[in-house]
């Protein structure tokens, strides 16, 4: 092979390469990032799961409670899934932030006090 065609062939897979490279490089989108406000975080004592209102313990987020039990049928405060399955129950604290709980008083979420956003 001579010269000629040897660096020819050279130069059409560097700017293959080069050309690949920029088309990925122009699809790549930094994954921007977001700051939650203290007033969301779960550091806030009143969202934490270590601040009583939020526990299982406390009667009024027990699964012992009547209110929250999966035998009552009534129940207003019921988490459904897609299916129309109730799988837990949310609860309100006096500071106004929701706890989501499922039967077995496993704490699944929060939400923040409403206007805390």
């Amino acid at each position: 092979m001579n010269r000629i065609v040897k660096y020819a062939i050279i130069g059409a897979v560097a700017g293959a390469f080069a050309g690949y490279m920029m088309v990925a490089y122009a699809q790549y989108e930094p994954i921007p990032y977001t700051v939650t406000p203290y007033e969301a975080s779960p550091y806030n004592y009143d969202n934490s799961p270590y601040n009583y209102d939020n526990s299982p313990y406390n009667y009024n987020n027990s699964p012992y409670n009547y209110n929250n039990s999966p035998y009552n049928m009534n129940s207003t405060n019921r988490v459904y899934d897609n299916n129309g399955n109730a799988t837990g129950y949310t609860t309100t604290t006096p500071q106004g932030v929701t706890n989501y709980f499922d039967f077995n008083g496993n704490r699944l979420g929060y939400q923040p006090q409403k206007g805390s956003n």
